[in-house]
């Protein structure tokens, strides 16, 4: 089944070049399913690319997917035009009174600061407790990630001495997580980011389970036993050339970064990078619909916030 989206957005037709269907409201509107609603809070300065890149592996499910894309209007993005954000984003005043079967909160460039020197920072906490009643499963990703465990948690985030930038291992600790179904014992998976997480502050402070995890990144992607929280420092959703990208904007801007990790062929930046996380991100976000999503989300509403009041939240 598709992912319902508006038809002028320009990852549709980027999407349908790939044989991905998507489907419009008229057409959506004729068909007797109840959709899964997804809201995606995308904190990425180049919107449009984050949209595909996330957009690709929602529409790789059998269920039919309603999305919204949410933005925080305490902070002007200075890399997407006002009329993109106007057409097809929303504020917050705009979803509080809805519900949402499953929310994604995306990276941002802002590791640099102390979290509440961001400044949509007040916002995004308003957000994260709205969605603690609003929201059945949220699916955090790398700075949204860091961002959710101090939010909910006071879990801090630690700088590193240099950028993790590049494809790296990862271990599967769960064997038949419903997250991993049909995951092998290890996966590889980009990451590119100056900070971490470290794990006995999270053994310590949180109930969360730590699912899989890396030599060289550490705590990968962990989630409530519940699967309402998900909390993912990589980037499966990333395309084959988003870290090359990356490297060549950090040069241009004179940061002298590193190479990328087991990237490109030979660390020979001429070459075209190896694309080799897809299987995984596909499984990945499919699991994350599937398991925590479509099987879990009530069908009331009322039972959401009875079950926020009797897990503390409220």
């Amino acid at each position: 089944m598709p992912i319902r989206i508006d038809k002028k957005l320009p990852a549709v037709e980027i999407l349908r070049t790939e044989n991905i269907f998507v489907m419009d409201d008229q057409r959506a509107a004729h068909q007797d399913i109840r959709p899964l609603k997804i809201l995606i809070l995308n904190l990425m300065p180049k919107k449009v690319v984050t949209e595909t890149q996330l957009l690709r592996h929602l529409a790789n499910t059998p269920l039919q997917l309603d999305i919204d894309f949410l933005y925080m209007e305490s902070h002007r993005s200075k890399t997407t035009r006002a009329e993109h954000m106007e057409t097809f984003y929303k504020t917050f005043p705009e979803v509080k009174d809805a519900f949402f079967d499953g929310m994604i909160i995306t990276g941002a460039p802002v590791e640099h600061l102390p979290f509440e020197e961001v400044d949509y920072w007040e916002e995004f906490s308003q957000v994260l407790e709205w969605s603690k009643t609003h929201v059945y499963s949220t699916l955090h990703i790398c700075w949204g990630a860091q961002a959710g465990l101090y939010a909910r948690y006071g879990v801090d985030k630690h700088q590193m001495e240099q950028k993790l930038s590049g494809i790296y291992l990862q271990d599967t600790l769960k064997e038949g997580h419903l997250l991993f179904r049909g995951f092998d014992d290890s996966y590889v998976a980009p990451h590119s980011r100056y900070t971490e997480i470290y794990k006995e502050e999270i053994l310590g402070k949180t109930n969360l389970e730590i699912l899989s995890e890396g030599e060289q990144v550490g705590v990968s992607i962990l989630a409530s036993r519940d699967l309402r929280e998900i909390y993912s420092f990589g980037h499966l959703e990333y395309d084959r050339d988003t870290l090359a990208k990356e490297y060549f904007r950090d040069c241009e801007e004179g940061l002298n970064p590193h190479i990328p990790e087991n990237y490109f062929k030979n660390d020979d930046v001429n070459e075209t990078p190896c694309l080799c996380w897809s299987s995984s991100a596909a499984l990945f976000f499919s699991n994350w619909v599937n398991y925590a999503v479509y099987q879990e989300t009530p069908f009331d509403w009322k039972k959401v916030e009875d079950d926020a009041a009797s897990f503390g939240y409220l």
